[in-house]
Parts: C-alpha cells; structure tokens; sequence
C-alpha cells in the first residue's frame, strides 16, 4: 500500500491554504507549552510542521497497517459474546492499539493529559485519512470528543481518571444518546439518573444505535430533574463498562461493519456526573454536535477520495473498443465532476473545523483577557465565529455526505458490472457512505439547522472571511465576480421564500435549494483562496463556477416558482396503497 498522507498532496495543499498560524497561536496559548513540554512548538511554523508530522504518521498507519485490513474487517464484523461483551474485528482491535500508542487517539488533547494538543483541522484531516482506509474505524477513532468534553467540562479528578487513557488507547468511548423512541428527537429521553441520601448517581435506562457503545466510558444524556419533561431536564453522565451495563444486541447493518453499533441496557449503572445539573443537552450535546458534524464531514471525504481513486484508477487501466475508458467524454466527465466536487468537500470540511479552532481558541483568549481593553475586541470575534459554525458544521456535514454517495455511487458506474461485484472494493463503499447522510443528524435536519444562517445572509459574512488577506490577482476577479453575482441571486431566492404567502411551511419547503446555492457560494470563494495560493487550482475553480452554477441556479428557479403541491396535495400526489 502506501502513506494515504504523503500521496495525496490535496491534504497538504488545504491545510497551507487554511493558513493555520493564528489557529497555532491560540491553540498553544501562545506558545508557552515550549517551556514546560520538550516537543511543545515554539512557534506557528513549528507548530504546522507537528501538525505534518503527525499526519504522516497517521497516513503511514492507515495505508500500510489499516486498508490491508478493511475487507476483512468488513467481511468478519464484530462479534457479541455470552458475557455481553464485544469482540472487534482484528483490523480494528490493531487499529486502536496502534493510534494508541502514537497518541494520535488524543490528537486534540491537551499536553498534561497525554495528547498532542493540535488543533480541530488536524483531527479533521486524521479522520479523513482514516477513512478512505476504512470508514468503519473512524467511527470509533473519530469518537475523541468524547474526551474532548471531558476535558472541557469534568472536574480535574474526573479529567486526570480518563482522559489519558482515552488518549493512549486504553480506553475506548461511546457517546451514549439515542433511544428507542428517541432518535434524532433528543428532547424526548428516557433514561433516568438518580441520586441515593449519599450524592451518588445511579443511570437506568434502553439506549439504541450507540456506536461503540461496548467502549469502556460512556458519557450518557439522561434525565435528571423529572419535572422537566424537555431537555432542560437532561444532564451528561460517564458510565463505566462494568455489569451494570449489558449489550444486549449488536445491529446488523448495511455498511460500516467494523463499527460496532450497539442497543445497551443500563440497570442502576454507577455514574459521574460531567459538569452542571441540566446543561447536557444544552450545553454539553450541542458542543459535541460541532465535532461529530465536523467530524462525519471528514469520514464522508475520506470515503469519496478513496471511491475517486478506485473509479480513476479502473479507467485509466481497463480497455474497451481499444482504448482505455478514461478516454470516454461521459466518463471523464463523471470523474471530473467526483474531483472537483471532493476537492470542494475538502475544503468546506477543513475551513468549518479552521472556524471552530477559532471560536474555541478565541474563547479560551477571551477568559484571559477579562477587563482588559482588548477583551472586546477578541469576544466579538470569538462571537463572529460562534455564529459562522452554527451554519457552517451543518454545511459541512451535509454536503459531505452527499457528495461522499455520489462519488461511490459514480465509482460503481464507472467499473459497471465489476463494481456491483465484491471482488472490488467500490461497493462496499457505496454502503459505507450511506449511513453518512444519516447519523449524527440526517441531511434534512443539516439543512434546517443552516437554513437561519442562510436566510440572514451569513454566509456572505464566511465568504467575506475566506478571502481575507486573499491577494486576488487578474485571473482571479472574474471568478470572484461571478461567485458575487450568484450570491446576489441567492439572496433574491431568499427574499422571495421569505415574502411568499405559505409563510414558514414555503421555506421549509424550499430550504435545501437556498442552503445548497449558499454552499455553493462558499465552496466557490474557498477554490479562489486555494487558487491564489496554487495557481493550478484555478481549473477546479473553473469548472465549480462552470458547471455547478448553473445547476444551482435551475434549483433556485425552483424556489421561486411558488409551487406547494408536493406538501398541499401530498395525499393525491402520494397516495396510500391499497390495503391487500
């Protein structure tokens, strides 16, 4: 095989085109680890060349340790023993052992627990190289927020207890949310925690499709203050793997084989609580959401560069009628369109954990600065980014995916009748990239939690951010021209949902056209900083302004067009089939 790092210099390319020094600063607090960790950087360039090394590293595991074992890992699953534990295919077992020991399972995490204390962008970039080895292992690599709020919201003896053995690889976690009868709905859990006459906290409770839900900690949103019936009534609990905590079933599922996907049934489960009574869902779940969002936009990435290079690499080698097929104007066509559209997945992905790195560094700024002049001036920025990330981590996450199923499904075309056979690896891509629209929030949900920012004209604010300090030069102006002028229409599309008599059932309606075009608009501003700093890029951004535009704009006539009777003459338009 080879490093899925040092052959794929797009990775490479994004994060100098991110331009990560202040990130470096802010994530180093400026710089004054150096004096207490010999391998803390000293500043922004030695900081990005960590990032680097680390990278390599990561891509040395997974494409010489870790895609070797992907069919297998596929074919074999997980296994649920007698005693209610699980055992891990062999490829992941090794995985986690080997991230472990490379401390790339604590990417994020601060020195003095045993991370490696790299910015949100690292791990972006880890998971997408994670994936394209295997979708299913990032499921449980990727799951390092898990340590994140831990040691963003636990007390320090919490913290010291399990943070540094989710980071060496110890520990594994899951986090332990969706029930039965509660999916995406989360206002709406069960699962009780209560406390006995000495403090001590005890979980009860089903919860269903929980991702490595066999881990060794658990952090558990459960209701605290019965009296609340919605989420202010819900808190974050860590539950340790221990008797009290039975799988009582492993699903069996379309793709993602290796992940183990669990039902768990917790009967008077010894419990911590994370942090303030009532927050779990408010406070603690919602800043989970800009990871995992995040993070499922990298594994969506990673799936369609790996489904991109098996479909190219078919082409170029597989004869028809004399010629190789990548001599064929549909397929070029069909792996020019997976190219572009996987470059601009890259780089919404890595911008939208740039942003979040800026809001949380900024905020860690702020509380330093507390009654000094300057303190304004970065709380309105840390703000300014706040908001960037409620519409961007949705974004990223639902473009992603979907482009993740249209670059999987493309590779299936293009190897036709071998595609659809397992003698490759395409199909199982193919599964894999489905469940990516899915969890952590499905594809509609993504949308209307982007929609308010989109309808405020947010994203001309990210555009605006994306080519700050871009030096645009001659060839570049056009393209910039363009990208405003269909963000203007954009704009009208919105004026028009917003002034149409339906009122809110209309922009629901019509909220995916606006959120699409809007992505579109930021995708395009982000292909002209990556241009400005490699110049051959600019025919990735040719060909986004060339041929996504125009199929963007026909979705915007769509939203203009006043038609409601896909949702006011559903019953005609849908009927219910005869009863047999």
């Amino acid at each position: 095989m080879s490093n899925f790092y040092l052959d794929n210099p797009d990775i490479e390319k994004t994060i100098d085109a991110m331009d990560l020094g202040e990130v470096a600063e802010l994530q180093e607090e400026g710089f004054r680890f150096a004096k207490e960790c010999d391998f803390a950087p000293t500043n922004a360039e030695d900081a990005i060349d960590n990032y680097k090394r680390a990278l390599c590293v990561c891509g040395d595991v997974a494409g010489n340790r870790i895609a070797p074992t992907a069919e297998e890992t596929d074919k074999v699953g997980n296994v649920l023993n007698d005693d209610g534990s699980v055992t891990y295919a062999p490829g992941i077992a090794l995985a986690i052992k080997l991230f472990g020991k490379t401390r790339l399972s604590g990417v994020t995490i601060p020195y003095y627990l045993g991370g490696l204390n790299m910015p949100c962008v690292v791990l972006t970039a880890c998971n997408d190289i994670v994936s394209r080895a295997d979708a299913s292992l990032m499921n449980i690599f990727g799951l390092q927020g898990i340590a994140e709020t831990i040691n963003q919201f636990a007390s320090e003896e919490i913290k010291a207890e399990y943070v540094p053995k989710l980071c060496d690889g110890t520990y594994t976690g899951a986090m332990v949310l969706t029930e039965p009868d509660a999916g995406s709905d989360l206002q709406s859990v069960k699962t009780t925690a209560t406390q006995d006459a000495d403090g001590n906290w005890f979980v009860n409770g089903v919860k269903r499709f929980i991702t490595n839900g066999c881990g060794d900690v658990l952090l558990v949103l459960a209701r605290t203050e019965p009296e609340f019936s919605d989420g202010r009534g819900l808190s974050c609990l860590l539950v340790e793997k221990g008797p009290w905590v039975k799988v009582r079933r492993l699903e069996h599922k379309l793709g993602i084989n290796g992940s183990p996907t669990c039902e768990l049934v917790f009967t008077d489960a010894p419990a911590k609580l994370i942090g303030q009574r009532k927050r779990g869902l408010i406070t603690y779940v919602m800043s989970l959401m800009n990871g995992a969002r995040v993070g499922i936009s990298a594994q969506g990435t990673g799936i369609g560069e790996a489904a991109y290079r098996a479909a190219r690499d078919y082409a170029a080698s597989r004869r028809q009628f004399g010629v190789t097929i990548d001599s064929f104007p549909a397929l070029r066509e069909l792996m020019g369109d997976m190219s572009v559209e996987l470059q601009g997945s890259r780089l919404l992905a890595y911008y939208s954990s740039k942003s979040v790195d800026l809001e949380m560094g900024l905020s860690k700024k702020f509380e330093t600065l507390k009654g000094k002049p300057e303190a304004q001036d970065v709380r309105r920025r840390m703000k300014l980014y706040a908001g960037f990330n409620k519409m961007l981590t949705p974004m990223a996450k639902y473009y992603a995916s979907e482009m993740s199923m249209r670059a999987a499904n493309g590779a299936v075309a293009v190897l036709g009748g071998s595609g659809f056979m397992k003698d490759y690896p395409v199909e199982r891509y193919l599964r894999d990239s489905r469940i990516t629209t899915i969890y952590e929030g499905t594809s509609q949900l993504q949308v209307v939690a982007a929609i308010a920012g989109v309808m405020a004209g947010l994203y001309k604010d990210v555009v605006a951010d994306v080519l700050n300090g871009v030096e645009v030069g001659p060839d570049l102006l056009a393209a910039v021209a363009e990208i405003n002028k269909f963000a203007a229409e954009t704009d009208e599309a919105a004026e028009f949902v917003k002034g149409h008599g339906a009122g809110r059932m209309y922009q629901d309606l019509h909220a995916r056209q606006l959120v699409d075009a809007a992505i579109g608009v930021v995708i395009g501003s982000l292909f002209v900083r990556f241009a400005a700093k490699f110049p051959e890029k600019k025919l990735a951004l040719d060909y986004w302004l060339a041929a996504k535009f125009p199929s963007l704009r026909a979705e915007l006539a769509k939203a203009k067009s006043g038609y409601t009777a896909s949702v006011t003459d559903f019953e005609k338009l849908a009927p219910m089939p005869a009863a047999e």
